[in-house]
């Protein structure tokens, strides 16, 4: 099922051109344009604090959002480009791109964990490393999944999870064809060390031999 969409609220931007975006930055805003969809691109102010945060909450050319602007129909965007000041670095337009149902766009997926309680390996005392909590996945605009999870059934201690282990929602492909690492489960630290240890003491009786 698709997780929910955050809005990005703008307004219509009346006149176009340097003029038009300097009057808008100097509002409080930064001027965009949203195009594509099948219809004329329009002009629009997003409020700069807001896209502020946005943008410092990270992922943001990599996230889905529902446009709403008064006046019109909400539509789902996505950022292509975020323009910037080239000495302080801070967003001045913006463009957007709407999206069909039937669109096929990358984004970032939350991996979640669950039968942690049914891995023989957490009970004899492994932990869960993560190796990546997101993955980037293809997915259709319309059907955007709010993660994907990973079943630690019957997982032990050394058992190490890839994309492929995982069951990915229909019509979601990863963007990176390896077989990447999603997690892994790891020996208790204390077992580490021991192996460790033994390992060391294994290596100086062979050169004693030698």
């Amino acid at each position: 099922m698709a997780g929910e969409i955050p809005d990005l609220i703008a307004e219509v931007r009346t006149g176009t051109g340097k003029g038009a975006a300097r009057q808008a930055r100097r509002e409080g805003n930064v001027p965009g344009i949203v195009y594509g969809g099948g219809k004329d691109p329009l002009a629009i102010n997003v409020n700069y604090n807001m896209l502020l945060k946005k943008l410092k909450a990270g992922r943001f050319l990599q996230t889905l959002f529902n446009l709403k602007v008064e006046g019109q129909e909400d539509v789902r965007v996505i950022c292509r480009n975020v323009q910037r000041d080239v000495v302080k670095d801070l967003p001045t337009h913006l463009d957007l791109m709407r999206l069909k149902r039937t669109s096929r766009i990358a984004l970032y997926i939350h991996v979640t964990f669950e039968n942690q309680d049914k891995a023989p390996g957490f009970r004899k005392g492994g932990t869960l490393v993560v190796v990546r909590p997101e993955v980037e996945l293809e997915v259709t605009a319309g059907d955007i999944p709010d993660h994907i999870t990973v079943d630690l059934t019957g997982r032990e201690i050394g058992d190490v999870i890839h994309i492929g282990d995982i069951e990915l929602p229909a019509g979601a492909k990863p963007t990176i064809q390896r077989n990447f690492v999603i997690a892994n489960i790891a020996a208790p630290s204390g077992l580490r060390s021991a192996d460790s240890e033994g390992g060391d003491e294994g290596e100086e009786a062979e050169g004693d031999e030698e």
